[in-house]
């Protein structure tokens, strides 16, 4: 995905739309992320099909019935709002299967559901298999890291956002001209940093971010 806007939003479940509860089935402990819904409403108003893609290998490990899935799920839209599209993986990490991030198997299924590329979705997600999915699959990967994501998925990811809802501004902000990378420094307003559709740290990793190979090339 390179121009224009995305032809869908895939948001990761547990730590990016909602805190991470591990294992969770109790919809009462459900509590969205800042600025969760804000986001979510955010795409909606731009005619974006929202979906969530979410491992949930509790099922295979005995923790988590799918009615207890389910639940969540209602709770999750009662908060946030009607998803056009939920795509669950129930398996553990030893069952081989084709779903689970970070596998692409839930991207394309979730894709294929959309009736849109995979090339021109957006899958937002707060640790490094959701972003390698995303790369598997062929879709723009954005990670929106919180306490419990590792400093080197971080560090590897080509694309960050502090919150939810400047990564979802970024994705669906008007295309201007060419492509460009803030590096910000001790006198580079905040606003400016926010409203960026690309920051990097520092020159190095920009240059580096922008010689990489694209996200599905071999």
């Amino acid at each position: 995905m390179r121009r224009g806007l995305p032809g869908a939003v895939l948001f990761d479940r547990d730590g990016t739309l909602i805190r991470d509860v591990p294992y969770n089935g109790d919809p009462g402990r459900v509590r969205p992320m800042p600025h969760a819904r804000a986001a979510v409403d955010a795409v909606r108003e731009r005619g974006i099909p929202v979906a969530v893609v979410t491992n949930q290998s509790g099922v295979a490990r005995g923790l988590l019935t799918l009615g207890a899935v389910e639940a969540v799920r209602r709770r999750v839209e009662e908060l946030l709002g009607p998803f056009d599209l939920w795509a669950v993986c129930p398996h553990g990490p030893g069952d081989g299967c084709a779903c689970r991030k970070p596998a692409p198997g839930l991207i394309r299924a979730a894709c294929a559901a959309l009736g849109t590329d995979p090339r021109r979705a957006a899958v937002l997600g707060d640790i490094g298999a959701d972003l390698a999915a995303a790369r598997a699959a062929g879709a723009h990967g954005v990670l929106v890291p919180n306490d419990m994501t590792r400093p080197e998925e971080t560090a590897a990811a080509a694309r960050t956002a502090p919150d939810l809802l400047t990564a979802v501004r970024r994705l669906t902000a008007r295309p201007e001209g060419a492509d460009g990378v803030l590096v910000p420094n001790d006198v580079t307003r905040p606003e400016e940093t926010a409203a960026a559709a690309r920051t990097a740290p520092d020159l190095l990793t920009a240059v580096r971010r922008l010689t990489a190979r694209p996200e599905g090339d071999p």
